[in-house]
């Protein structure tokens, strides 16, 4: 793969710690969800060694981030603030891989974030699609480390789960990967074994969808830009 870069691709014309003036005066510190010193991201999958599946990449699903050493849940929002911002890690198919996934998953990679939240019985595995962004074209970015400012903040609450959502393909994926690394998604049933599963995006706002699958050693490299609400110190001057 070729030495990764981090750039930020914007509508808003502003960096993504900048970005942080797009929500309220009394935000708080940016964080970056997924983002860890102690289990930095690895290296994307793909162009891999030859004639082996060392290439994969996500493809017509939505998921999320279950645990990252010993960070668990890691983009499960804890206080209410503001989402601006998101990141990805994405390798460098060959020519021949990007034909595969073309042909089997679409001619164009692209990912969606998503503000999603559990309902019901927490054994169901179920979530609502509560927000979406519009779909980001891909792979002019291909082998980098790319930065996406959102148009408007997403206002999120606690208990939400940041997730992306992949209508087609996206290699920024890692796998072979510690078994402390785990990711959620929205196939089910004999779905998780598959080769080649249907598609799966829960792309509607407002619906709800079983996320049944479940897989370790395996890591979607994404973080998320994140400003909570600042604390209120002086309730007097609150009033």
């Amino acid at each position: 793969m070729g030495r990764m870069r981090r750039t930020l691709l914007t509508a808003l014309a502003c960096s993504a710690a900048s970005c942080a003036l797009a929500a309220p005066a009394q935000a708080g510190t940016v964080t970056e969800l997924g983002d860890f010193k102690d289990v930095p991201f690895p290296p994307a999958d793909c162009p891999g060694q030859p004639n082996t599946s060392d290439c994969q990449s996500i493809a017509q699903v939505s998921g999320f981030q279950v645990q990252v050493g010993k960070h668990s849940v890691p983009f499960k929002i804890r206080k209410p603030g503001y989402v601006i911002a998101f990141t990805l890690r994405m390798s460098k198919p060959n020519p021949d891989q990007v034909n595969f996934f073309k042909t089997t998953y679409g001619s164009t990679p692209e990912v969606r974030l998503d503000v999603i939240r559990q309902v019901g019985k927490s054994s169901a595995k179920e979530y609502k699609l509560l927000k979406q962004t519009q779909a980001f074209k891909l792979q002019s970015y291909f082998g980098s480390t790319q930065s996406y400012a959102l148009h408007t903040p997403f206002r999120v609450h606690k208990d939400d789960i940041i997730a992306l959502t992949v209508p087609t393909w996206l290699p920024a994926f890692a796998h072979s990967l510690p078994s402390d690394n785990a990711w959620r998604t929205s196939h089910t049933g004999s779905e998780c074994a598959a080769t080649t599963p249907p598609s799966a995006a829960q792309e509607k706002v407002g619906s709800t969808k079983v996320y049944g699958c479940f897989y370790r050693g395996a890591r979607v490299l994404y973080s998320v830009t994140f400003v909570p609400d600042a604390q209120v110190t002086n309730t007097a001057a609150a009033r």
